[in-house]
């Protein structure tokens, strides 16, 4: 048995009211199934029910076995003293909460239909990458863009969520947090949690010191970032860079990374993080108050002329140290600002609107994502194949969102779409 069919059962009452009795033979009516609660705590919140002759208004939790209350620990914690209905498909044991009172149980077992069971597992585990991909020309547009526009707001706030996480990380640094997410996204996939840690041990205020000079900013990142640490390249710049570095390590009292955290395997040159690192440099030495841009509600084109910045001269002929190519002009490109754009500007904005309780930079954020193209990527194209097509980068934000958190691990009975169908 599946726990999120029978929140799906309780929730849209697909059970006969009838058959509703608790295991000590007690009628159950239910007045209002709750509010299901997707976080921590009881499963459905604020339920209104009659057990007997008493009227109830509390919290109803739902388990596979009766025995899953203990094992998740409840019998213990307070916040599953308000439960007034215990739902199980099987009553393997008594329970009782933390005050040691009993809980009304009613065991599903023996007035679940089968056969509806049954239809449910076949459709979960059909094999196809999105479950319902046969059946969902049957759904109305309505349904699926409100759906998809819902998802897409949900996706901006579970990366508020992360965004809340590194901003106490640097105790409300606004500037600092952008900087670490800006790296991150640099450094794409491969180098993405590498740059990560450059951005940690490398404070936005010492940067924003040295912005004046684009060689000392580009000594402080490739030195903290580790690629400094060796004093066998015979090359001039590198030489002098090193130099540079060790007067400011010494006198910001900083610690460089291991260069093992590199990844250049696989990647096209002007994908490698050194690339990356000396575009970083010329970005932060054109532009210090790069926070600014959110909080004046900068345009798309803004961001745009913002980032799209190229390297230094060195850069131009070399894609690591020491050892010359063919001269090319190493740019951002316009895939890789829009990504930035969707998964650092945008979320951010909308992360600092809820901070100060400023619902304009929450809108701001969506405008913004509403105004650039859908992504082109394996996900979005799934859904083009089921002719689902994304117009805009905050719809493609929705229908990534509903694979990867919905039909990826058949969450079929919390997505709107899925319960359409099997309803």
């Amino acid at each position: 048995m599946n726990e999120d069919y029978l929140h799906y059962l309780w929730k849209f009452q697909k059970l006969n009211p009838s058959l509703l009795q608790t295991t000590e033979g007690e009628n159950i009516v239910v007045k209002y199934v709750g509010i299901h609660n997707q976080n921590a705590g009881p499963d459905f919140l604020e339920s209104k029910l009659i057990i007997g002759n008493t009227e109830w208004y509390g919290s109803v939790e739902i388990h596979v076995k009766a025995s899953d209350w203990n094992k998740h620990k409840h019998q213990y914690d307070k916040a599953y003293n308000n439960v007034i209905l215990h739902i199980v498909y099987e009553n393997d044991t008594v329970i009782k909460n933390s005050n040691g009172e009993l809980i009304p149980t009613i065991e599903l077992k023996t007035i679940i239909d089968k056969a509806e069971y049954k239809k449910y597992l076949y459709f979960i585990q059909n094999g196809l990458k999105i479950t319902c991909q046969r059946q969902i020309k049957e759904i109305n547009s309505f349904t699926i863009n409100s759906w998809i526009e819902r998802l897409s707001i949900t996706r901006l706030e579970r990366k508020t969520a992360r965004i809340e996480t590194t901003l106490k990380q640097y105790k409300g640094d606004w500037s600092q947090t952008l900087l670490h997410y800006l790296l991150r996204y640099f450094g794409m996939k491969v180098n993405g949690e590498a740059m990560e840690v450059l951005a940690i041990k490398t404070p936005f205020i010492i940067l924003q010191k040295e912005h004046n000079r684009l060689f000392s900013l580009e000594a402080l990142l490739f030195g903290q970032a580790g690629f400094l640490n060796t004093n066998e390249i015979a090359d001039t710049y590198f030489i002098n860079l090193r130099k540079e570095y060790l007067f400011l390590k010494q006198k910001y009292g900083l610690s460089s990374m291991n260069l093992v955290n590199w990844k250049f395997s696989k990647l096209r040159p002007p994908n490698f993080p050194t690339i990356r690192i000396a575009q970083i440099a010329q970005l932060l030495h054109a532009n210090h108050h790069l926070f600014s841009f959110i909080r004046d509600f900068a345009t798309i084109e803004d961001y745009q002329e913002l980032f799209q910045v190229s390297t230094s001269k060195y850069w131009e002929t070399h894609y690591i140290f020491g050892k010359e190519v063919e001269k090319t002009k190493n740019t951002v490109g316009k895939m890789l600002i829009q990504n930035i754009i969707i998964n650092v500007i945008s979320p951010i904005s909308f992360a600092y609107g809820k901070s100060i309780n400023d619902e304009r930079y929450c809108n701001y954020a969506t405008q913004l994502m509403a105004k650039l193209p859908a992504e082109n990527n394996s996900i979005v194209n799934l859904w083009k194949d089921l002719g689902i097509k994304p117009l805009s980068a905050l719809q493609s934000q929705g229908v990534i969102e509903l694979y990867t958190n919905y039909c990826s691990s058949k969450k079929c009975l919390n997505c709107r779409v899925g319960i359409q169908i099997l309803k």
